[in-house]
């Protein structure tokens, strides 16, 4: 080994042994006569003390270090000076004095400051990621999802699950998003396709009598990225047999409960239970922040009696009016942002009415004295309080924008309170009509069982139909979600043909599992963990960037390697494909 000890090692305990250690020059500071390092690796800093007094000619050596040269070091331990001790760190209160040192490698200027002095762009960050994530806020990052993923193996081991990997070479099948595709130079012509999830093989292993399946696993989708998206993540992928949907709530709960102890952080269970349409209609999300209230509130059956054309004219043709709460001093140019904002999200507008003593707007002279004081009583208005009310034809419309500008709203007002809320969203619709595609599409995937007393509606009004699905959502993040699946080839059939899947394209991409279906399979069901979410809501990160080790932008690119990039002639032509240049 070139090192006796880490970085991280030594302690006043330590004082007057002989040591060697190696690492990265963090910091340089030369006292004329004395030149002081902190000598860096991932466990931590040491003060080295480059003193000619101690060692002759030492100082010579040390003049040509710089930040990120990688050195060894050789030297005695001794005690710091009363006053000189570094609380900040854990060696703080030793330091070594060099007999030798070795300049194992050097370094050009760093791009980034890892010493987190200054803050550099996050192109630059990604481009020279292997500098990037030298730094300690990142750095703590993976050790904690090292940690984090350690505790979730022994956990499932524990509980008698075992892990088995899944192919990532695959068969394209319609799972909600674009697959990645690739090329097979065997059979010209054909593609294999990356996992969006390992949902067909987990099911395939309950067949095969593996009731507890764990598997922390890559998957990938080919999507338009946002901030909380990459195009290849990490889910903890879960399925059991003979299990119904508590059970698997129940094992879910029991993981975070024993994870989040690992951290010091204690949850309650069991966890909070919302139905998807209670969601909805009280926060105006699938994954609602419950941190704080301002839940959505629907006045359409008193506002009916009012003369505002808005409302009445919505309201006319089946519509809602629906308000939130917020107390503060809005400005007219607040409420214009907020009007703007809302149209975000296919809203024609916001009305609004301020209290104070009475509710005061320039819309109140459509609305009788009371209906007014109607509204006060059932939105229970305090002094200073502004009520922001949305009308529209379409419910959806009406509760998501008014629940994006609830978390908007609370997030200015800081009325977020620091806490892990764990909420179950459950009875989520089994299908959604798509405008576009003109046919129904699955709200989680084509192998969500439908509730059994809903089965009947399949036919004549698929979106009547609940499922026995259920997401976990963790202060407004949804972090997983799952269901209990589809057991019977019948029914798979079924849900097929009400998803416009034709019987040829099933039986071309899921006939396999449509024939294993009648080997005996056992009812079944699981959930998917967001692993990259999961972690970014420990660490406090902003970014799922910041816990991925080599992410990618938001457009999809590898800044350090940078791809995606053109491959050879020669390589197309091996897998017989022809690119047409832009």
């Amino acid at each position: 080994m070139l090192r006796s000890h880490t970085c991280g090692d030594l302690r006043k305990k330590d004082v007057t042994k002989k040591v060697t250690l190696a690492g990265w020059v963090h910091s340089r500071r030369d006292h004329g006569g004395v030149i002081f390092i902190d000598l860096r690796d991932r466990y931590g800093l040491t003060q080295i003390v480059f003193d000619s007094s101690h060692k002759k000619n030492i100082l010579k050596s040390a003049d040509s270090l710089r930040r990120e040269f990688v050195i060894q070091v050789s030297g005695v331990v001794k005690r710091r000076k009363q006053g000189m001790i570094n609380k900040k760190i854990d060696s703080g209160e030793i330091e070594v004095f060099a007999d030798e040192l070795k300049i194992l490698n050097k370094s050009l200027t760093p791009p980034i400051e890892i010493s987190e002095r200054a803050d550099s762009g996050e192109d630059v960050r990604l481009k020279y990621r292997y500098v990037d994530i030298r730094r300690e806020e990142l750095k703590n990052n993976f050790i904690l999802r090292h940690n984090v993923i350690k505790d979730i193996r022994d956990f499932f081991d524990s509980q008698g699950f075992l892990e088995i990997e899944t192919p990532i070479l695959g068969k394209s099948t319609p799972e909600g998003a674009r697959d990645f595709i690739v090329p097979s130079r065997i059979k010209k012509g054909e593609f294999y396709a990356l996992p969006q999830s390992p949902q067909i093989f987990k099911q395939l292993l309950m067949l095969s009598g593996f009731d507890k399946y764990v598997q922390i696993v890559k998957c990938f989708r080919d999507e338009d990225l946002r901030a909380d998206r990459q195009p290849e993540f990490t889910q903890v992928d879960v399925e059991m047999s003979f299990v119904e949907e508590k059970d698997i709530i129940n094992i879910m709960e029991q993981l975070m409960k024993y994870v989040l102890k690992k951290q010091n952080i204690k949850v309650k269970t069991p966890f909070k239970r919302l139905t998807h349409k209670e969601a909805m209609e009280k926060y105006g999300s699938d994954k609602p922040d419950l941190r704080f209230g301002m839940e959505l509130m629907d006045v359409s059956n008193i506002v009916k009696k009012s003369k505002f054309t808005v409302f009445k004219s919505v309201l006319d043709k089946g519509g809602r009016v629906k308000c939130i709460k917020a107390n503060n001093d809005f400005s007219r140019k607040n409420i214009d942002k907020l009007i703007e904002f809302v149209k975000i999200y296919d809203a024609k507008g916001l009305a609004w009415m301020k209290y104070d003593g009475k509710l005061e707007s320039s819309i109140v002279k459509f609305f009788p004295e009371k209906v007014l004081k109607e509204i006060a009583k059932r939105t229970r208005v305090k002094k200073g309080d502004y009520l922001f009310f949305v009308a529209d034809r379409k419910h959806h419309i009406v509760d998501v924008a008014l629940g994006q500008l609830r978390l908007k709203l609370a997030k200015e007002l800081k009325l977020i309170k620091k806490e892990w809320n764990f909420l179950w969203v459950v009875d989520f619709p089994l299908v959604e009509y798509d405008e576009l595609e003109k046919r129904h599409i699955s709200i989680h995937h084509p192998f969500t069982k439908p509730k059994e007393k809903h089965i009947k509606f399949l036919d004549k009004d698929p979106g009547k139909v609940l499922s026995d699905a259920y997401d976990l959502v963790l202060n407004g993040v949804e972090l997983g979600g799952g269901s209990i699946r589809i057991h019977k080839s019948e029914l798979q059939s079924k849900i097929f043909k009400t998803l416009g899947i034709s019987k040829k394209e099933a039986d071309s991409k899921f006939g396999f599992l449509l024939e294993a279906f009648k080997y005996g399979t056992p009812p079944h069901g699981g959930i998917a963990l967001g692993l990259d979410r999961f972690i970014m809501l420990l660490s406090e990160s902003s970014s799922l960037r910041d816990v991925i080790a080599f992410p990618k932008t938001k457009s999809g690119d590898d800044l350090m390697m940078n791809s995606p990039s053109e491959v050879s002639q020669e390589q197309l032509k091996d897998v017989g494909i022809n690119v047409k240049k832009k």
